[in-house]
């Protein structure tokens, strides 16, 4: 038999769920062939089988949060003959987990530190997220992961708990109803009229992050209309020999991504981030480009390192190759981790311009809305010019209005004036 096992997905992932079986037991599976998909705190993705055989176990059910090298299924290696494959063995029945209360309405304590915690065992980003945005005092959390260690499962536990005796307070203190009173019938529920789905492990991240990014930073969007007409006829001439020579199309997202990176360097603050009190100006132009899932599933932002190194040509090359894994999963953590600065293309969908959300840590996201032919008055004269609008949402706890604003008017020079080669 082969153990198969809950991936480390990265240095700060220690668990992982497990959010669906690609293989029922005793079914064939080849090896490198997806096997199950998981999600962690950074990126869902399929694993592949270990080896090739008959998947004879299955020990974690779709849906459980487990630690990584947790052993989640067993292949029957086999020589590729027909063989019946005996009947999986039933995976134990899992300890029921119990759902996210809502926190008291009274105004939370500040976060108490976790040092002594962090002595018993390390705590992974997503317990240490919970515990600050909760206020919950881990050392009051028993850890039931290796070597004692915090699980989620163990925050969610202590969590319901600490709901049900509040609940149970509350019931002793209400006043019981007087002998002889007419106690009020209990309403029938109406008939179903919507239908009510769990959210997915993305969906329920993606609300998390979008609420603590709002609660953080101070959110504010200036808009700025940038003439592409210089780009647009240039990606007309050129756009077939690119397709031809690189096997990808040219868009124009490359060229705003290369002419944001510039802009990074002249406004390095727009690069930054905060800690504290503290500002963190990075010595790295790491772009994240945010991705929409397939069938409206999710969204997730992998990230272009030293993206201010690469032209045209090999920013667009890394946007396809990233866009491409993170719809077929195949992203590990690390490349949507240590992003600087992100770019969101609504315009793909037909949106002149929208309101984006900081991706946090960052002090800035910049929206490009899709390009379109309009009559712009030019030396006062009516002329039809290829335009898009670009959206800066920035961090106004770090970025003035002022700044923001020279900020894409620099992106915009450096499109309209566009003289660089691409091929």
């Amino acid at each position: 038999m082969i153990d198969v096992v809950m991936p480390q997905m990265g240095e700060s992932i220690v668990e992982g769920t497990l959010t669906k079986w690609l293989k029922k037991p005793g079914e064939r599976i080849e090896r490198d062939e997806p096997l199950f998909e998981i999600s962690t705190d950074k990126v869902d993705s399929e694993i592949p089988a270990p080896a090739a055989g008959v998947l004879a176990e299955v020990l974690v059910e779709e849906g459980k949060t487990v630690a990584i090298a947790t052993v989640v299924g067993r292949i029957r290696e086999s020589d590729g003959a027909a063989a019946a494959a005996p009947a999986a063995r039933p995976a134990a029945a899992p300890a029921p987990v119990a759902a996210k209360p809502v926190p008291p309405p009274a105004p939370p304590p500040a976060p108490p530190p976790v040092a002594a915690v962090e002595a018993a065992g390390p705590l992974s980003p997503l317990v240490r997220k919970m515990a600050r945005e909760y206020s919950i005092d881990l050392g009051q959390v028993k850890g039931t992961g290796a070597g004692g260690r915090i699980t989620k499962a163990d925050v969610e536990s202590y969590m319901a708990a600490q709901g049900a005796r509040t609940v149970a307070a509350v019931s002793a203190a209400a006043p019981a109803p007087a002998a002889g009173a007419e106690v009020p019938p209990v309403p029938r529920p109406a008939p179903a009229k919507a239908r009510v789905e769990p959210m997915s492990v993305m969906r329920t991240r993606i609300a998390e992050h979008m609420v603590f990014s709002k609660r953080t930073s101070a959110h504010v969007t200036t808009v700025h209309r940038v003439d592409m007409t210089r780009i647009a006829k240039l990606r007309d001439r050129i756009k077939g020999q690119f397709q031809e020579r690189y096997g990808f199309s040219l868009t124009f997202l490359s060229f705003v991504t290369r002419a944001a990176a510039e802009a990074l360097h002249a406004f390095p603050i727009v690069n930054a981030s905060i800690e504290g009190t503290s500002i963190i100006y990075h010595n790295e132009v790491n772009i994240g480009i945010a991705v929409a899932l397939e069938g409206g599933s999710g969204l997730i932002v992998p990230v272009i390192r030293n993206a201010d190194e690469k032209n045209v040509v090999g920013l667009q090359r890394a946007i396809v190759d990233l866009a491409g894994r993170a719809r077929s999963k195949q992203l590990k953590p690390d490349e949507v981790q240590g992003g600087t600065f992100s770019i969101t293309n609504f315009g793909t969908y037909g949106s002149l311009f929208a309101t984006p959300v900081i991706n946090q840590p960052q002090a800035a996201i910049l929206g490009v809305g899709a390009v379109e032919k309009q009559p712009v008055v030019v030396d006062d004269a009516i002329a039809i010019r290829s335009v898009c609008y670009l959206a800066l949402t920035f961090d106004h706890r770090l970025i003035d209005g002022a700044l923001g604003d020279q900020f894409c008017q620099n992106v915009k020079a450096s499109l309209e004036n566009w003289s660089e080669q691409v091929l």
